[in-house]
């Protein structure tokens, strides 16, 4: 499974966010800023999560974005399915039914030992990412890099 580059900022910009006072919204160009990235496509996949219900956009001049729920009831699998969609990474396409002398009222999806094993993959995949939270990886970070926290936030501040 391949993700897009997406992901790894929208995650970090969720972290950033979790760290800023609740409710105060974080101008996009400024997350931009803060991790060298192109402002356009930033702002869409923070758009992509306001879709999802995880970001809340907030229009004026002190306007931005911001958390729309607590930290800790976002999880990572929230954030990749807004960035990368809800559809499965594997899709059984179901050519067993192309052998010769297959029944074609087969359904092949469930029946299949690849489609099975890439779906428990998947599944595993899945739970492990609805189990990491953003506010689980911003206390890690903090633990392990204490300083980045009061950083990030005086660069989101700073205007």
């Amino acid at each position: 499974m391949r993700m897009g580059r997406g992901v790894e900022w929208a995650l970090h910009a969720c972290v950033a966010m979790s760290w800023t006072p609740a409710g105060e919204a974080v101008n996009s160009g400024r997350i931009a800023a803060l991790y060298n990235l192109p402002a356009a496509y930033l702002n869409k996949q923070l758009q992509a999560m306001v879709r999802d219900g995880i970001l809340v956009s907030v229009s004026g001049p002190r306007g931005g974005f911001a958390l729309a729920r607590r930290p800790d009831a976002i999880t990572v699998l929230d954030v990749v399915l807004a960035i990368e969609g809800q559809e499965p990474a594997f899709r059984c396409e179901g050519i067993l039914g192309n052998l010769p002398g297959a029944a074609t009222r087969d359904d092949f999806t469930r029946s299949c030992l690849v489609s099975q094993t890439m779906r428990q993959a998947e599944l595993v995949w899945r739970q492990t990412l609805a189990r990491q939270t953003i506010a689980g990886i911003a206390d890690s970070m903090e633990r392990r890099f204490p300083e980045d926290r009061a950083r990030t936030v005086a660069q989101l501040a700073a205007g």
